[in-house]
């Protein structure tokens, strides 16, 4: 009974402990569930509250977006519009155009029918003309057969006529009339030729006497008075015995060391040197004039004197060179080419300084050519170098344009400048250069005081010119004028005719180049003159 009760208590007692457990976590689940809830409602409220200002911003801007929409929509709308307006303007234009041109087409279709009809009229007309033309040309034809068979009858005629009544044939007659025509039209063109030879020459001798008067007047050069000294004068005779030493072992000296032959003669106070290169012939003038000076005369001080005075003239020809380089404005020749054209110092022809005319030479070509527009550089540098070859005629063999022509090309020069000088005495092949640097020579000598020629060789050049003008036939008299530079001839009229005249100068022209030998130029003039005389009684 009491393990029922036992039982029943605790039956009783884990039923209670379980209703108030119940009870508890009832009372517990509630409060948690309330509170829950409460969370709850306060989140939904807080969510709505963020809906409801999210739903103002969205409205709004759905708004405005709605808003711009319109406008864009409205503005595409009048856009449109205005872009239909245009097309249906250039739609009704292009109609109007379409119907311009359909009536200017069928305008033009019209007229083309009307130009046809009028075309196919005058064709029609031009083909009734053109068989009218045909007829009228066969009868034409026949008529002109007819006349021309007419025509070749009277003049067979008028010739049998004329052949009879002349005397001559047909073929004898225009034999006469081409032989008369002939000698007429052979006299014309010789006198043609006349007049325009003299009028060129005459436009020829004016420009060139202006050429060269200008480049003489441009000139200014001094007359030329150096000649080489060959004679050395002593203070007295018995320098002579000092020169020539103890059996002559003073002079064999000299000679030996200078090169030259010393001539101890009669001569009072004076000796005199001979030699052929004027070059060694300077410097044992030298040397001489320092051994009397010096008075000491023995072998040793003879070959210190000899090579003192060999540099000395080293110096005075490089130096020379140097001026005449200068003077005459050349530029670019070599330190060699220099030297050799200052040994012209010492060179001479007719009398007159070849290096002094070489600087003359070379100044007035350059006016000469500038006056006739070539190179003013070619023809100064031709012309101080034209007679370059003198400077070695006396060691090498051959004349002195070809030496020259020679060194011009071993030194370098241009070869414009090298032909000049080679042909300066060639005329015939000679370049513009070479025909300005023969002017300019010829110039340079022919002026006073260039040349010194003895009054036998003048006389005799003269003679010699006149006889080639005499050995013509038809030649009356002759006179060499201007110094032999030209030679005027007066000729029979009744032996030498207008035509013949300048056949006859140009023949005496011809002998004066291959038998005489002259200086620059010779002008050959033939002067021809009729006289007409009657009588009045």
């Amino acid at each position: 009974m009491s393990g029922i009760v036992l039982t029943l208590t605790l039956f009783f007692s884990v039923l209670l402990a379980l209703g108030m457990g119940t009870a508890v976590g009832y009372f517990l689940f509630a409060r948690i569930r309330s509170r829950r809830i409460e969370n709850a409602q306060s989140e939904s409220t807080r969510i709505l509250s963020s809906a409801e200002q999210e739903k103002v911003v969205l409205l709004s801007e759905a708004k405005e977006e709605a808003r711009k929409t319109t406008v864009a929509v409205e503005m595409e709308i009048r856009d449109r519009r205005n872009q239909q307006q245009r097309l249906e303007g250039e739609s009704k234009e292009r109609r109007d155009e379409i119907v311009h041109q359909e009536r200017r087409v069928n305008q033009r279709e019209e007229s083309l029918e009307r130009r046809t009809e009028v075309l196919e009229s005058r064709e029609t007309g031009l083909l009734t003309r053109e068989q009218l033309l045909e007829t009228s040309r066969e009868e034409v034809e026949q008529f002109l057969e007819t006349s021309r068979k007419e025509v070749e009858q009277l003049k067979d005629q008028q010739l049998r006529q004329l052949e009879s009544v002349a005397g001559r044939t047909l073929q004898e007659a225009r034999q006469d009339l081409l032989e008369k025509a002939e000698n007429e039209y052979q006299h014309e063109l010789a006198r043609k030729y006349w007049e325009l030879e003299q009028q060129f020459k005459d436009e020829a001798d004016q420009t060139a006497r202006k050429v060269i008067a200008l480049a003489i007047q441009r000139l200014a050069a001094d007359v030329v008075t150096e000649s080489t000294i060959k004679v050395v004068p002593l203070p007295n005779d018995e320098m002579k015995g000092r020169l020539i030493g103890r059996e002559g072992r003073n002079i064999r000296a000299i000679e030996q060391a200078t090169g030259v032959d010393l001539i101890i003669d009669d001569t009072p106070e004076a000796v005199t040197i001979s030699c052929f290169d004027p070059v060694r012939r300077e410097m044992a003038r030298r040397a001489l004039q320092e051994l009397v000076l010096d008075g000491r005369i023995h072998p040793a001080r003879i070959e210190e004197t000899v090579r003192k005075a060999q540099l000395e003239v080293d110096l005075t020809i490089k130096q020379a060179g140097e001026e005449a380089v200068f003077d005459s404005g050349v530029r670019g020749l070599s330190p060699d080419m220099i030297k050799l054209l200052g040994r012209l110092k010492y060179r001479t022809s007719y009398g007159g300084n070849v290096l002094q005319h070489s600087v003359e030479v070379a100044r007035i070509a350059g006016m000469l050519a500038a006056e006739t527009g070539l190179d003013i550089g070619v023809c100064k540098a031709a012309g101080l170098l034209h007679d370059i070859g003198k400077a070695l005629t006396h060691e090498v063999e051959g004349s002195h344009a070809e030496i020259g022509g020679e060194m011009a090309a071993k030194y370098g020069i241009a070869d414009p400048v090298r032909r000049a000088i080679e042909e300066h005495h060639d005329e015939d092949k000679g370049s513009p250069e070479a025909f300005i640097v023969v002017a300019a020579d010829a110039i340079a000598a022919a002026r006073p005081g260039a040349r010194s020629d003895s009054l036998e060789r003048y006389t005799q050049r003269l003679e010699a010119l006149e006889g080639v003008a005499k050995s013509f036939p038809g030649v009356e008299r002759c006179f060499a004028i201007q110094a032999g530079r030209e030679i005027r001839i007066m000729v029979q009229p009744e032996e030498v005719d207008d035509i013949a005249a300048p056949k006859l100068a140009r023949d005496i022209t011809k002998k004066i180049e291959s038998t005489l030998t002259y200086p620059g130029q010779i002008k050959v003039m033939v002067i021809r003159e009729t006289r007409a005389v009657e009588i009045a009684r």
